[in-house]
Parts: C-alpha cells; structure tokens; sequence
C-alpha cells in the first residue's frame, strides 16, 4: 500500500510479512500527482501481503507501471524462498537497488553523473581487485540464478569481464567471466522469469534477470563482447579496426556510437574508414512524390547521406566529390531551416527541419573544401546529358569512353610486344566483345536461338529486355541515373525483375557506390597492374591454378583475352590487399564482373564486394562467411521451423549453403539465372543472400523433410538449383555443372529465377540491416569461439599421446595456458616478444608465452617449488625449453616438462634437474648463480659409511670404484651423452635440491640424505680432478681412489668456487687443473640411489589435479598482485597433498605413474 499520512515524504514503498502488524518502509518519494492508488497485489502461497513501490517524483501511470513491473519480475521467484525472513530481505534488497538504479540512470540521461560511477567504481576495485587497466565500463543491478534461487546484486561490465557481486543472507558470492571464455548469449527465460540473459561459457551457464532495461543491457553485453573477441581472437580484423586497438578508450558512449557508425555504414555499404560525425533528423523533398519525406540525415568525412524512417520508402548517397555547394535558404513556416545540397549532375536534394542548421552547414562546407582539395574533380561542361558526371566518365590510363559506350576498341599499336600487350587492361566488358565478335560468326550462339527454341520465343526474350531497358530509363528520368538517385521500394522492384545486360555494369557500380572509388583512383588500377605482373609468388600460383576453372563453359574464358583480364584483376587486387591477397571464389565473382563491366571497373567492384559488402569473407579463415552461415541457420529456425527440427543440425547443410554466401550463387546456378541474384545482392547487400536461400529451402522444404539422410537433402538442393531458369535472358544457355544427379533420373522441374526472387522478397524480405547487424554480433561471438574449440582439439590430438598426463588435466592445463597469454593482452602494453594471438599460425603456436608468463605458470603449477627460489628455477626451465631462441614457447614445450616432473622416472626427473643447471638454462648471468648457500652439514671431509642389510660397513671407495664401473658399462651408446658439470654448476644443482625439500614432510631425513650425496659427489669430483692432472685415473678405475682430507677453512662446500686452496693443495695441483673439476649426470645418479629417502621423493605419485585447482582459483590473484606491485599472495595449498606426501614416505615404497593417455 502507499503511506501518505508522512509529512515529509507522503508516498512510501511499505512491506507487511504474515504474522505482523508492522509494516516495514522501503523507500520514500515525493510524487508529483497527490491522487495516487496501488493495485492490490496478489499473494504468491499467501506470503506476500502487501507491496507497492512508487519511485522518486513519479506519476501516477509510472507507479502501476512500476507496479506491473514488480509483479511480472518479482513476485513470481518468492516460491523458491523456505520462510518469510529471506523474502523481506531479498525484496527489500531488490527494490532498494532498482531505486538506486533508477535514480541514477535518470541522472545519466541528462549528464554523466560523476559521483555515483567513482563511487561504483570503488566498489568494483576493492572487490575485484583488478588492475588499474581493466576499466569499468558501466554497471547494474539485477539477480543472478543459482539453481533455483536468485542471489540479488550488482553486475559489472568491464573491458575485459563480466563481473558480479552478492552479498546475500551472510553469504558473499564473486563471479567472474572473461568476455574471452563466453560462447554465446542468449535472451532466454525460466520457470520463473519471462526475461532472462543467458550467459554460456565452457563448463557453465548462467542466468541474470531483474533488468530495468534488459534490452539495454543485453545490447551492452553483445558489444563488448564482440569487440573484446575480435580484439584477442580476430587478428585480421583487429588489423582492420583501429577503435579496437585501444581498449583503454572505450566507454559506453564510445560503444553506441560504434554500434551506429557500423549500422550506418553496414546500411549504405560505405568504406570501413568513414565515421559518422554527425546524425540529425530532418525531411527530405522528394519529386517523385511532391512532398517532404521524414528521416535522418547522416554525415561523414566524405558523404552525405538520408534514409527515411520508413523502412524502404527512400535513400540517398550523396558522395561529397559530387556535391558542387551547400546553401542555406531562407527560413519559412513551411520550409524551417531548409538547406540545398547541389550536385554536378544539376539535381539538387532540399533538406529542412535541421536542427542547429547554421553549425551543421559550416562543418559540411569544411568537410566539402577538404574533399575537393584532396581529389580535385574535373567536369566536363561539354556533356548535358546527366549522365555525364564524372562518375560516369572513366579515369584510368586506358581510355576516357563514356559510360555504357559498348564499342569494340580496336588495339591502335599492333606492333606492341606480347608482355605489353598483356599489361594493357581491355576498355570493354567481355559480354560486349563476345556478342559483337559472335554478330561477326555464324556458328556463333550468343544472339542465335536456343537449340531446340523457336522464333517465337527469340523475340518474346528480346523484346522483354527492351521493355525492361525501357523501364529502367523511365526510372532515371523521375528518380535520377546517377550515384546520387533517389533509392525506393519501385528500384527493388526493377532490380528483382532482372537488371537489362545493357545496364547491369553500370548499376552494379552505382548500387555498391564502386563508381565513386573509380572516379577517386585515376590511374590506380593502372599502375597497380604494371607492378603487380611478372612477379611469382604462392598468391600468383594459386590464381594461375583458378584461372581456367572460371566459368569454363563461358567462350569469354575460353581464349586468351578473357583469362588474361582475369589474371590481371586478380593479381593487382592480390597487390593492393597483401592481407586478404587471393581466396578460391574470388575467380568465379570476378569473371562474372569481367563480363558485364570494364576491367578497371571490374577491379573496383572486387574492392566494393571484398573490403566493405562481404568484410572479413575473403580471408584466411573466411570468419565472415561462417559468421553468416550461423545467421542463415538461425533465421532458418525463425521462419522454417519444420525443416529445422527435421534437419535436428541445420549445420549440416554447410557443405553446400557455404557457397550460396561466398559465391553468391554463382558456383551452384546456372549463370544466366545467378546473375539476376548478384543484381539483388548489389542492391539489397546480404539480405538478399539471405532471403532468397529461405526460399530456395522453402520450395524444396516438403522433399528435404521425407530425404532420409543429409547426402540425399543435399542432392535434393543441388537439382533444384541446377533446374533454376532465367526465360528472360537474351543471352545463351551457360550450363551449370554442379548438380549431383545421374542422366536417368526423372526430370525436375523448371523454377524461374524471377519468382523465386519474387517469393523471396515477399515471404522473407522483412530482416532489417539494424536485425541483421545484431545477429551477425551474436554469431561472431559463436564462430570466434569456434574456431578456439579447434585449435585446442588439434593441440590436444597432437600433445596427448605423446604425454602421461591425463586428457581432462591437459585439457584444464591448455586452459590455464590460454588465460595466462590473454591476460598479459588484458593488462600490459605489447611487447616484441610476445606477440598477439595469430590464427594464420599452425594449431600448436597460436598461443605462446613469455618467461614472465611461464614464471607464473609454473609458480602455479609446478610440483617443484622451491620457495623464494622457484622464480629462479622456473627462468631456467625457460630458457632450456626455448630451443629456437625466440623467447616464447609453446603449448606442447610447457606440457611435455610437467609430464616429466609429474610422471617422470626417478632418472627422468634428475636428468631433468640436471639439464637446468648447464647452459643455456643456467647462464653467467643468472642473478642466483653468483650466491651459493653455504650448509655447514656438508664436507668433504666426513667420513661416509652406506648402510647395509646386515649392518657391516664397507669402504665407500670400493664401491664408488665399481658404481664407476657398472654405470660406463651400462650407458645408452645410442643417447648423446650430456656434458658434465661443473663446480659452480653442481652448487647451484644442490641447491635446487635443498629448496626442493623445504615443507617436505620428511624433511629432515631429505636434508640428512642430500647432505651425505653431496658430500660424495664433490669428492668423486676433486678425485677426478687430481687423476686427470696426474694423469693417473682411467676410466675403468685401475687407479686407486685417493681420498684428501681438506683444511677447515674449505669444510664448507658451498664457498665460493674461487676460494683460494691451502698451499699443500696448492703444490699437488697445478693452477689450470681447478677448472678440471666434474660430475656427470651417472655420478649424481648413482649417488642418490644410495638414499632411500631421496628415491621415495622422486618416485613418489604427485597429484595434479589439486594443483590444477588450486592454479584456477590463484592465477588472477598471482597477475593481479604483481600488476599492483603487492607482493606475491600465498597460494592456497591442498592439505590432502600434504598428508598423501607424508603417506607415501612412510610407506617407503617406489612408485611410478605411467598413465596412457
């Protein structure tokens, strides 16, 4: 119920709970209408008695708006809570934090609030403890679902994370998801909720509900992970994207004007580079319909540009180089603000309603003085027909013919060489030279009936195209013929209709605004040719490969003239874009421009259709294509649910719809019939793509649900497509070649081209750009991540039988791999040598890290930690396993050193510890090598006695003689033998092998243990070095082993090395021989074999899986403290590891895991 008997606030959100007389305030507002009712609230299992909110300043509509809004996303989840007390307090929880929400969203609507996002983002820092370069972008509060129960908080959207915070009936709930790691999102809704976002990651799901504005948070939610995804995944795109290359500027505000500027130039398919500066609305004057039409205005560095707020009713592109002036007009009650923007072609566009005109006018008169200073346009004033704006006219070094001009131009220097002639791009499109050398040949069949046609039909094809070129010039008059024309639903209707072969070249350019680059570029096709041809390389090899399969059966690819154009527009478009260089399909859509335009306008067509109607298609990875596909499969859900759920994968239709989307049709069709859907497509953009491959699947969708498997459903689309005719065409029959069906199969029947368009237009022409757009958001996220699923596949097939570690512990390893490289992207500035995600790579090195990201790996990891000294061993383990030098490794070096340290032979394991104290692992300039530990239980001097089952003793040199012995005679012939170490080496060896120790639960026997082997192994070396200088051992030790006692000054084995010897030793070796002084990997061997202590260390089953999980929970806090310049946090240890290490040494048995993979 409403409280008004408060004076100070008269309106109150009041809470009663069963079993009270007390009604608990909420929240309190003072509304601006004094007459205000709650409707009664219904009582969820009688629980709940009364409810009612109203916020700050509110109407009386706005409070049963609010009220609506508490009964449609709250009261429905009370069931899932066990007694009264948790639903006051998630209630009174939940509606304080929408107030608080509201309050300060209403704030924002008017101007950024400071206060509020430095205090939210305080709180996001204290909680999160994130480094100061993950930014906070905005924030919410909504529920998060646990099982059943939703957990009232704050969501937090960073650059890198999606982040919330519960604090919930005591209990504190930290969620934090890398937009990295998540694979799709989803609006959704559950057993309790209508509203839901579902967020799916790898291993889990989760669901956030409770929006204000949900739609404005999914939005949110899709952009930033869409641009963190091509950011650290899309190498190719994030080169294309500058915006993305700075992550630290993004914001909100930054995020919806991206998101209008890639709607903006997605709906008139203008150039990646321009940005949308200014978008005001404002009406339009159109002739054809003697009134003003309502819409927008959009201005960029080199456009202008309308669309009307009527899906279809009118669009323009004014292209600046074509404007001449902009002029304000006087200000009239029928005309406010009006302006005129005039063009060469003497059209001018009336625009009014402008708001704040004057400013607008100046900055597109600025944008207008630097556009024809930087490509100054030269009209010709001899021309008056309209189409002769320079748009028309063509620019490059081969030849200045009017547009649509269809002559034959002859070769004026017939003696030019063969290499010359070859540069010199043809100036006609190859249908007008093949239908003009076919006038002049009666075996020809260009102009010639059909086989089988009569003369009837002949001329019913002919006179349909002169009425259709009749129509379209019609058009012209009233709607304009130039780039400039006023785009309606009556031009889509042309378009569908077939454009006339005549006219086809010329609007393909003005549909895709290429006409615009060509007249910018004069030359540049040109010269692009001259440097491009006569150099090899793999791209010049590939596209000599593609050459003669290029619509083969078409004679305009069957001589030289027609291949010889192909190869140079492929070449020098390979030339100007090295990053998309040539991809299969390029071939086919180029020979099919060739034929309807000239060669440079051809080139710049593949330049429209490659960088701005089809991005990110033509690439390595063709990402675009199967970004597309995944929407085309979605939209098949949509309108063709039947056929999905028959097809339970609609997937499985890629092997063939693929190429629908890369070739435009043009690979499966007959070409006289795709060339009807390539004018679609240069109109409508993908939309068309899309609508007409629901139709295509709708005609045929009674066959493919009775096809028994997905070859037969194949096989159905194939025939249908190759049975698609085109009765209007003038030209003649190109055979398709492409279906899979045998000769004595029934016929199938014909479909015309025309009605399919027709259908497609009608039944699925209602997907708008902005839809799309979203959709293609969506499934980038999907296919991104995708291909990640790949890569980790194929590193895993590769690694796994070649390690014991089992494949689910690889697989969170590969995992913990991953996330160290990405948050190094995340936090630090690039550096050399470590360089960003590349998915041209093979598998195995798309992801590799540096020392300082393998230093905290192996910290986290690692069964070998040795305290402070673990920093140190991991930079040797680096550098050993960095065989090429190149200061990063791989996914496959890193795993295969843990398989050892986990489940590794004891000899295995020592040679591993060995290798890390020789170089390249350990350098001159290690910063540990120079510090030796000094141990005053170690000596050479001690006497050593082994232990025996008996309890004899037995002089330790006898058996060091014949432990020498058995070793030589059992070495690996086949092995190369390590080199041995040195004294300055073994120091640091034993080091590492004290430290190892340290926490061990048999510690003192471990210290005992290695004290007494390190004692032997420097007397097996000072014996070896007196015998080398004397000349006296052999290595089958017939020499006796001669035992010297040292000075008391030298007890202590970890002294320096050059500590200077006492003078008798001094006498007995000469100064050279202190450098002579080796062990080698067997000595040590052998030696530790002695203890059995030691064996049980080395040889005792070690547990990863604990490790791996304490390494999930520690890997943030291990990067984010060093980012903060904290020092290293203590990492949360298993203490079942522990006592299972402590078990394993009582127990005093060897153990070896071999684990198959």
């Amino acid at each position: 119920m409403l409280d008004s008997s408060a004076r100070v606030a008269p309106f109150r959100i009041l809470l009663q709970v069963p079993g009270s007389q007390v009604y608990s305030p909420i929240a309190c507002g003072i509304p601006r209408v004094r007459e205000a009712g709650c409707p009664p609230s219904r009582r969820p299992d009688g629980r709940l008695a009364h409810l009612c909110g109203s916020g700050t300043g509110a109407t009386l509509e706005e409070i049963n708006e609010h009220w609506d809004w508490l009964e449609q996303n709250l009261l429905h989840t009370l069931s899932v809570f066990d007694n009264k007390e948790d639903i006051a307090s998630f209630v009174k929880g939940k509606v304080k934090a929408l107030i608080a929400e509201e309050t300060s969203s209403r704030l924002a609507e008017q101007e950024e609030d400071p206060e509020k996002f430095r205090e939210a983002l305080v709180k996001f820092e204290t909680r999160f403890n994130f480094p100061e370069a993950e930014k906070l972008i905005t924030y919410y509060s909504c529920c998060c679902w646990k099982g059943k129960v939703p957990r009232q908080g704050w969501l937090y959207l960073s650059i890198n994370h999606l982040c919330f915070y519960s604090f919930f009936l005591g209990k504190e709930l930290k969620l934090v998801v890398p937009w990295v790691d998540i694979q799709k999102l989803e609006k959704t809704s559950n057993v309790f909720l209508t509203a839901t976002i579902r967020i799916t990651t790898h291993s889990k799901e989760r669901d956030f509900s409770m929006f204000l504005n949900l739609e404005e948070v999914f939005k949110i939610m899709e952009q930033l992970a869409d641009v963190t995804l091509r950011r650290l995944l899309d190498n190719e795109g994030f080169e294309l994207d500058p915006e993305l290359q700075e992550p630290s500027q993004i914001t909100k505000r930054h995020l919806e004007a991206r998101a209008q500027n890639e709607f903006f130039r997605a709906f008139f398919r203008l150039p990646r580079q321009e940005k949308l500066h200014t978008v005001v609305d404002c009406s339009l004057w159109t002739p054809f319909s003697r009134c003003h039409t309502v819409g927008r205005m959009f201005a960029t560095d080199s456009y202008i540009c309308f669309a009307s707020k009527e899906d279809g009713c009118c669009n323009v592109i004014l292209p600046l180089r074509e404007v001449v002036s902009i002029e304000k007009m006087e200000d009239t009650s029928l005309l406010p603000n009006p302006i005129i923007v005039s063009i060469r072609s003497k059209m001018a566009f009336q625009f009014i309603e402008l708001k704040d005109r004057d400013d607008l006018v100046e900055r597109l008169l600025v944008r207008l003085k630097q556009v024809h200073a930087d490509r100054p346009v030269h009209y010709d004033t001899s021309q008056d027909d309209d189409m002769m704006s320079p748009v028309f006219n063509s620019t490059s070094m081969c030849s200045d013919h009017k547009f649509g001009d269809l002559e034959m131009v002859s070769s004026q220097n017939s003696e030019d060489s063969e290499n010359e002639r070859s540069l010199r791009p043809h100036p006609e499109a190859l249908t007008a030279v093949f239908q003009q050398s076919s006038s002049q040949s009666p075996d020809s069949r260009m102009l010639s009936p059909l086989e089988g046609e009569s003369e009837g039909n002949v001329t019913y094809r002919r006179s349909r195209e002169q009425i259709k070129t009749s129509l379209w010039n019609d058009h012209f008059v009233e709607y304009g013929r130039t780039v400039c024309m006023f785009r309606t639903e009556k031009i889509r209707k042309l378009v569908a209709m077939g454009i006339p072969e005549s006219l086809r070249g010329r609007l393909w350019l003005l549909f895709s605004d290429a006409v615009t680059d060509l007249a910018s570029h004069p030359g540049y096709y040109g010269n692009l040719v001259e440097e491009s041809m006569g150099k090899s390389c793999l791209v010049t090899e590939e596209i000599e490969r593609d050459l003669h399969r290029s619509l083969p059966e078409h004679p305009a690819f069957q001589n030289e003239t027609g291949i010889a154009a192909l190869r140079r527009v492929l070449t020098a478009y390979a030339h100007r874009n090295p990053k998309i260089g040539y991809c299969q399909s390029m071939n086919i859509l180029t020979s099919v421009l060739l034929l309807y335009a000239k060669e440079e306008e051809a080139f710049w067509l593949l330049v429209a259709v490659c960088e701005r109607m089809l991005p990110d298609y033509f690439n390595h990875r063709v990402i675009g294509a199967q970004v597309d596909h995944s929407v085309f499969e979605e939209l098949i859900k949509e309108h063709l649910p039947e056929l999905a759920e028959h097809l339970n994968d609609p997937s499985a239709l890629a092997s063939v719809s693929l190429s629908w989307f890369l070739t435009l049709f043009l690979s499966i069709m007959p070409l006289e019939s795709a060339v009807n859907v390539v004018d679609c497509f240069f109109y409508d953009g993908i939309k068309a793509v899309f609508q007409l491959g629901l139709a295509v699947l709708e005609a045929n969708a009674e066959d493919l649900c009775s096809s028994k498997d997905d070859g037969q459903a194949l096989m159905v689309l194939s025939r249908f497509l190759d049975h698609v005719k085109n009765e209007d065409s003038p030209g003649p029959r190109i055979g398709s070649h492409h279906a899979f069906f045998s000769d004595d199969q029934e016929p199938c029947p014909v479909t015309d081209i025309a009605d399919l368009i027709r259908d497609s237009y009608e039944k699925f022409g209602n997907q708008s750009v902005e839809q799309i757009e979203r959709m293609r958001c969506r499934h980038r996220i999907r296919v991104l991540q995708g291909h990640e699923d790949t890569t980790k596949q194929n590193v895993l097939r590769v690694v796994t039988p070649e390690v014991s570690i089992l494949p689910e512990d690889l697989e969170e390893l590969y995992d913990l791999f991953k996330r160290e490289h990405m948050m190094s992207c995340y936090w630090e500035q690039p550096r050399p040598m470590a360089p960003r995600h590349d998915p041209s790579r093979p598998y195995a090195e798309q992801y590799r890290i540096d020392a300082r990201q393998f230093t905290h790996l192996f910290q986290l990891v690692s069964p070998w930690t040795c305290g402070a000294h673990t920093e140190t061993l991991a930079e040797r383990t680096f550098r050993l396993l960095d065989d090429n030098m190149d200061h990063l490794i791989e996914f496959k070096a890193f795993v295969s050193c843990l398989d050892v340290m986990y489940n590794g032979e004891m000899n295995e394991k020592i040679k591993l510890l060995y290798r890390l104290h020789l170089p390249p692992a350990l350098t001159e300039n290690d910063h540990d090598s120079q510090s030796p530990l000094k141990n005053p239980l170690l000596s050479t001097s001690r006497p050593l006695v082994f232990g025996k089952s008996n309890g004899d003793a037995t002089d330790y040199q006898k058996q060091l003689k014949q432990m020498i012995k058995d070793l030589a005679k059992e070495k690996d012939k086949g092995e190369t033998e390590l080199p041995k170490m040195s004294q300055r080496e073994f120091i640091q060896f034993c080091k590492t092998l004290y430290s190892m120790f340290h926490e061990d639960p048999e510690e003192n026997d471990l210290y005992q243990a290695i004290a007494t082997v390190t004692t032997l192994l420097l007397q097996i070396g000072e014996v070896g070095q007196r015998s080398n200088s004397s000349g006296s051992f052999s290595q089958e030790g017939g020499g006796e082993l001669q035992a010297a006692s040292l000075s008391p000054e030298q007890d202590s084995v970890f002294a320096d090395t050059d500590t200077e010897t006492t003078p008798q030793d001094s006498g007995a070796l000469p100064e050279e021989a202190e450098g002579d002084w080796t062990v080698s990997l067997e000595h040590i061997l052998a030696s530790l074999l002695t203890e059995q202590s030691l064996v049980n260390f080395f040889e005792k089953p070690l547990d990863i899986k604990s490790k791996l999980e304490n390494a999930k929970i520690n890997q943030y806090n291990l990067k984010t403290s060093e980012m903060s310049g904290q020092s290293q946090p203590e990492l949360k240890q298993d203490s079942g590891l522990l006592r299972r290490r402590a078990c394993h040494t009582k127990a005093r048995t060897t153990v070896s895991w071999a684990v198959s993979p």
